[in-house]
């Protein structure tokens, strides 16, 4: 059985996510304790429970301490089976994270898989639904795994009510992935959304934004769009595209009372300091690809423009059940360099 101290590092919900992604790839049995000790409301919380009991019916697993504010769960995976499956979080906690927890071991298994996930779909803390299907989703399947996304409705903090349907299916000729020359800024595409909100608002956003980058690249793009949505929301995306390789993309959250330019700014302001280093992905897209790298065999090795406790965090638990190498250089929320030999055939086919 693998033991995992869920304070270690970043100390967060990723640990326990991904200690599940791994335990239901490699059948190996997961006692994971300690779960969020640090944090203010410490142990597990509807999400995370969310994502527990997914990977415990998609897995046919035996768990023990599968209930809110649990600091300790001991998990049996089984057999990892494809389905139709529907998975609700009752707030609006993150269902990108639930998905990100799911989509690999239904990646390798035979057939295809459908799944409905209901929650926030834009909501602090996590990748937001367009952050998933313009920035994750296009470098997963260049990776070579096959999935697609639907919004069918968006979900903002702090009722949720979201809901995005998925589908998967097994993952072919899967290729490593180097990108440490990203080349010149070719353009600047984003979304300026609103939910039950006036056109304006999203007007304001993507203004303010075109402002400010403007300034440095000409070629900046905002496009304004309704969400359907049983609440009221607004979000601001800014993706940078590049000649050689690579993107940055960043996005911010309205809330009540937040200014439109307020919303903009926050998107805005990471980007430029992004494009000041030489990275050739964003940090969260560096901690979301370690994983699937992982299952990749041969090198990849890419530049972020920050190294964050949570990469290292995830690096760690990952090494804990796969014998990978993995190498990051550069001090903490500094510009660093990853490098990850996936497994090869004959490891996998030892783990299967």
């Amino acid at each position: 059985m693998i033991e995992i101290d869920g304070s270690y590092g970043e100390g967060g919900g990723q640990i326990l996510r991904s200690s599940l992604t791994l335990s239901a790839l490699t059948g190996q049995p997961l006692h994971i304790h300690h779960i969020r000790a640090n944090r203010r409301q410490p142990g597990l919380r509807t999400q995370h429970l969310a994502a527990l009991d997914a990977m415990t019916e998609l897995s046919q697993a035996e768990v023990d301490g599968a209930k809110i504010h649990s600091q300790e769960v001991i998990f049996r995976p089984r057999q990892n089976r494809t389905g139709r499956y529907r998975f609700d979080i009752h707030t609006a906690g993150a269902l990108s994270l639930v998905l990100q927890t799911i989509f690999l071991p239904l990646s390798f298994t035979e057939g295809r898989s459908q799944i409905t996930l209901t929650g926030g779909t834009h909501v602090q803390w996590s990748p937001v639904f367009h952050y998933l299907s313009e920035q994750w989703l296009p470098i997963i399947q260049q990776l070579g795994y096959r999935l697609e996304l639907e919004l069918v409705q968006a979900g903002f903090y702090p009722r949720g009510g979201g809901e995005v349907h998925v589908k998967i299916l097994p993952a072919q000729a899967l290729r490593p992935f180097t990108c440490l020359d990203r080349g010149e800024l070719l353009g600047i595409r984003g979304l300026s959304g609103v939910a039950n909100l006036a056109d304006e608002i999203a007007k304001r956003q993507k203004h303010q934004a075109l402002r400010r980058l403007y300034a440095i690249c000409k070629e900046s793009k905002i496009k304004t769009i309704r969400l359907p949505s049983p609440v009221k929301g607004t979000f601001v995306l800014l993706k940078a595209l590049f000649s050689k390789c690579g993107s940055a993309c960043y996005t911010a959250l309205g809330a009540p009372g937040k200014p439109a330019e307020r919303v903009a700014d926050e998107a805005v302001d990471p980007l430029l300091s992004f494009l000041k280093t030489e990275a050739t992905v964003d940090h969260f897209l560096a901690d979301q690809l370690l994983l699937p790298l992982a299952m990749v065999e041969g090198t990849s090795q890419f530049r972020t423009n920050a190294v964050t406790q949570h990469l290292r965090t995830n690096a760690h638990i990952i090494q804990t059940f796969l014998d990978v190498p993995i190498k990051i250089e550069g001090d903490i929320d500094q510009p660093g360099e990853v490098k990850i030999e996936g497994l090869d055939k004959t490891r996998w086919m030892d783990l299967q």
